[in-house]
């Protein structure tokens, strides 16, 4: 069943997420700030890994040694570019805050702190979901139809990554399922109209852009440069 890995993935983010807000409640906030560092400095050296894409050698052979940079540079620009101007950070950060204001709602209101909290997980963990490697590589796999083990293995880690994040950032990690559903699903059909057509430096460059990616995402969880990730994902398009 095309999609069904999709699914899954939403399915250990929302179970995830509801054990962690019951744990959560329980650990003193310097627990979970703790908990939030060490899933920055993780999600560095995701991001790390990630960029040893550039030195895949289908890459290498199709553009040459020096150009996967360049490429990841102009990528990043461009749609660095693109998603300001677009505002894709202030619109997911909007369409958090309305989520929250619909849960907010119906527990009988909440402080602006736990408002920010409910953003931050849901803009970080939904960015963290969705623009990993195994996110795209995963459905491209699947709407090929060769297989959801990749989104399996990917629901797994991100179950267990969703129960830390919300131990210390709470409901709105849950609601990333919802933009991770539509990406992967996008990708996930693209996939299976396209075929095998994507060529696997293609699939490299989108790797390694995504690393970069998720090394901004790492420097907003450990609170050192708020940088707007939202906005740079055109450059996965472009790239």
């Amino acid at each position: 069943m095309i999609g069904l890995g999709t699914l899954i993935n939403i399915g250990t983010i929302v179970a995830g997420s509801t054990i962690g807000v019951a744990i959560g409640s329980k650990l003193p906030e310097r627990t979970n700030r703790v908990v939030t560092d060490a899933l920055g400095l993780i999600t560095l050296v995701m991001g790390g890994l990630n960029l040893a894409a550039l030195g895949d050698a289908e890459l290498v052979a199709a553009v040459g040694p020096a150009a996967p940079f360049l490429i990841i540079v102009g990528a990043l620009l461009i749609g660095s570019i693109i998603g300001s101007l677009v505002g894709i950070e202030a619109r997911l950060e909007t369409f958090g805050s309305f989520l929250h204001a619909k849960v907010a709602a119906k527990s009988g209101g909440a402080a602006n702190s736990a408002r920010d909290r409910f953003i931050q997980g849901f803009v970080d963990a939904s960015l963290i979901f969705a623009i990993g490697p195994l996110a795209i590589l995963g459905a491209f796999s699947d709407g090929m139809g060769l297989g959801i083990d990749q989104l399996v293995l990917k629901s797994i880690l991100d179950g267990f990554a969703s129960i830390a994040f919300a131990a210390s950032l709470g409901w709105g990690v849950a609601f990333a399922a919802l933009p991770v559903g539509i990406w992967q699903g996008v990708l996930t059909l693209a996939a299976f109209a396209l075929g095998s057509v994507l060529p696997g430096a293609s699939i490299a460059t989108l790797t390694a852009t995504g690393g970069v990616l998720l090394l901004g995402v790492g420097l907003r969880l450990l609170n050192l440069r708020a940088v707007s990730v939202a906005d740079m994902l055109p450059a996965l398009v472009v790239a």
